[in-house]
């Protein structure tokens, strides 16, 4: 195992990780500016393309040779290689997307696209979904890339000294919104971007504080999704005289009985992340981490309201359980009409042992009586993923944690969210989240996902740039 050697990062001097700092913080900035927004609008329907061009003009000036796809007009993505001497095996994978959600600007601090560095922190939309995980990926692409030049080698073509894997970098197109004219596309046409030994990219190695210990949360699994329209029958009429099978009256109920949360179900997933966790906390909590997993929900939620924000234990909640959100709701025409349909549309996550279709027939089972009166059409889904933690690439993502942070406490861990590594894994990679940074207690860093005033601290991005220099330098020599 690698994880024996000493921490690559010490042996670069402060004024090169001042000067990466720097680099990352501009060029996070400027990937904010670009309105990459998902779905593109006008004026700025080529958002992603700008971003990866952007970020291709960052890697030519580093001395590599980018190349930019636009399989769809406006969807840039954008991919370069690093050399190793070819010795150690497959590449290892630095994976990011170039796209951000929309941002009205009601509510926020700053402009959503200003890049404004303020109270030490960079502001604005992908700020930590997730460009700043893009810029501190790029920011180890040109420290390795300066180091292959210092000692007179071309690192578009000669090997890195030191390297012996290759090491790949990717900025993708449309994650927002499943990666279907991104990553999929770079799957299918290509792969030879992204076949890699493992793959690093969003949703882990940030610090979570409990009971005054910091877990770090590596991302080794993802619950799957699957997207229904239920159209929900009624019978029109005049609205002076209402009526029981008013479309929208049945599909209020409808949304009463999806939106009951189900009872726990920890996978092997959450089990493990609720043992390992535990380990490391005092008996008192450990006990009640423990207690987290129990399948009544009231001794669930007694432990979670105990030991989380409401943000986090939200967040818990999701993750024991397979969750139905109801999201839009339309019917009618008139005030004075009763309406004889209504459409409603409900995001349904799906823990690693559920598919796609026990999920329907779950839905299927909460319409009860009123499943005859609707009807249920899957829009959209993907199946949960899970990377091994038993591997190579698992363990130097734990111990570069732990050197950086002798009192934190890596996890194997899952968001409730889905990522670009459901079509990583058509590809046989394992694919890891693991943006790494070390957070203010306070910080209510899940409420900034797709959140008002998103924002990424100066001082946490410069404690997770040399992690994750590390542990490329660690897999990669």
């Amino acid at each position: 195992m690698k994880t024996t050697l000493p921490r690559p990062s010490a042996g670069v001097d402060a004024a090169a990780w001042e000067r990466a700092h720097r680099d990352l913080v501009g060029m996070l900035r400027a990937l904010i500016r670009i309105r990459s927004v998902n779905p593109p609008a006008p004026p700025d329907g080529d958002g992603e393309l700008q971003a990866a061009r952007a970020i291709a003009a960052h890697l030519a000036e580093a001395g590599l040779r980018p190349e930019i796809v636009e399989p769809y007009p406006g969807r840039g993505s954008v991919g370069a290689r690093l050399r190793g001497d070819g010795t150690g095996g497959e590449p290892l994978l630095l994976l990011s997307h170039l796209d951000v959600v929309p941002a009205p600007e009601d509510g926020w601090t700053h402009d959503p696209f200003g890049g404004d560095v303020a109270d030490g922190y960079v502001w604005g939309r992908g700020a930590v979904d997730m460009k700043g995980t893009a810029a501190m990926q790029l920011a180890v692409i040109r420290l390795l890339a300066d180091e292959a030049r210092e000692v007179g080698r071309d690192p578009a073509v000669d090997p890195v000294p030191g390297l012996t894997r290759d090491v790949l970098f990717a900025a993708t197109a449309d994650e927002e919104a499943g990666g279907h004219e991104g990553i999929s596309w770079l799957v299918d046409h290509r792969p030879d971007w992204l076949q890699a030994a493992g793959a690093l990219s969003e949703c882990g190695g940030v610090s979570l504080d409990v009971a005054g210990r910091r877990l770090y949360p590596i991302q080794v699994a993802e619950k799957g999704f699957a997207v229904y329209r239920i159209l929900v029958r009624g019978t029109s009429g005049h609205g002076s005289m209402p009526r029981p099978d008013n479309a929208l009256v049945l599909a209020a109920e409808v949304v009463r009985r999806l939106a009951e949360p189900g009872p726990p179900r920890p996978t092997p997933v959450m089990e493990r992340f609720l043992a390992v966790a535990s380990n490391g906390l005092p008996p008192d909590v450990a006990r009640l981490v423990r207690a987290i997993a129990d399948p009544d929900a009231r001794a669930s939620d007694a432990a979670l309201a105990a030991l989380c924000t409401p943000m986090y234990a939200r967040a818990a909640r999701a993750l024991l359980r397979d969750t139905i959100s109801p999201d839009i709701l339309h019917a009618g025409t008139k005030y004075n009409v009763i309406p004889a349909q209504a459409e409603l549309t409900i995001d349904c996550r799906l823990l690693p042992d559920t598919d796609e279709p026990a999920m329907r027939a779950e839905v299927v089972r909460r319409l009860g009586d009123l499943a005859g009166a609707c009807r249920v059409e899957l829009t959209n889904a993907g199946p949960s993923v899970e990377a091994p933690v038993d591997t190579e690439l698992y363990a130097l993502l734990d111990s570069a944690i732990r050197d950086h942070d002798p009192d934190g406490i890596p996890v194997p861990g899952m968001p409730p969210f889905a990522t670009d590594a459901k079509h990583m894994a058509r590809l046989g990679v394992p694919t890891y989240g693991f943006s790494p940074l070390r957070l203010d207690p306070d910080e209510r860093f899940l409420e900034r996902f797709h959140g008002v005033d998103e924002r990424v601290s100066l001082e946490a991005l410069r404690w997770g740039l040399p992690v994750l220099y590390d542990v490329v330098r660690r897999f990669c020599s």
